[in-house]
C-alpha cells in the first residue's frame, strides 16, 4: 500500500478525524488529486457526475462543510450566494475573475498588506481577514 494515493487519502482522512467512506474518499480524490483548486459545490457535484460518481448535492455540501471543519479545506464567502472551497489552507488571499465563468486565483499573503482593522467587539477574537480582489478581463 505503501505509495498509493487512494490509501494516503484515507489516511489523511482519517488523521483529520473523519471516517473514509466511500462518498468522501471519491470527492476528496476529485478534491486533492490534482493539486490546489477552487471549487463551488456545484462545480463538484457536476464533476463528480461526470466520473460517474453518483451523489445528492446535499451530500457534496455535507462533505465540503465536513473537510473544512476537520481544516482539509478552506471555506471563501464571495457572495452571499457564492462559496468556494479552497484546498490550499495556508494563510493567503484571492482574485476573482468575474465573467463568465467565476474563477478563483491565489494570491500570496505576503503580497497583501493590511494597515489596519477596526476594534473587535468584546469578547472576540480575530481568527482571518480574506481579502477578495475581484477584476475582470478587459475589453
Amino acid at each position: 500500500m505503501a505509495g498509493c494515493p487512494v490509501h494516503a487519502l484515507r489516511e489523511t482522512l482519517r488523521g483529520a478525524g473523519l471516517r473514509p467512506t466511500r462518498q468522501r474518499v471519491a470527492l476528496g480524490w476529485l478534491l486533492f488529486g490534482r493539486g490546489h483548486r477552487h471549487v463551488t459545490a456545484e462545480r463538484l457535484y457536476v464533476e463528480a457526475a461526470s466520473t460517474r460518481v453518483l451523489l445528492s448535492l446535499a451530500t457534496v455540501y455535507n462533505t465540503l462543510h465536513q473537510f473544512t471543519e476537520a481544516g482539509l479545506l478552506r471555506e471563501i464567502a464571495v457572495d452571499g450566494a457564492k462559496t468556494w472551497f479552497d484546498t490550499n489552507t495556508t494563510p493567503h488571499h484571492h482574485f476573482l475573475i468575474e465573467g463568465e465563468v467565476n474563477e478563483l486565483v491565489d494570491i500570496p499573503g505576503d503580497l497583501v498588506e493590511i494597515a489596519r482593522l477596526p476594534s473587535l467587539p468584546n469578547g472576540m477574537e480575530l481568527v482571518d481577514v480574506d481579502v477578495v480582489v475581484r477584476i475582470r478581463r478587459k475589453l
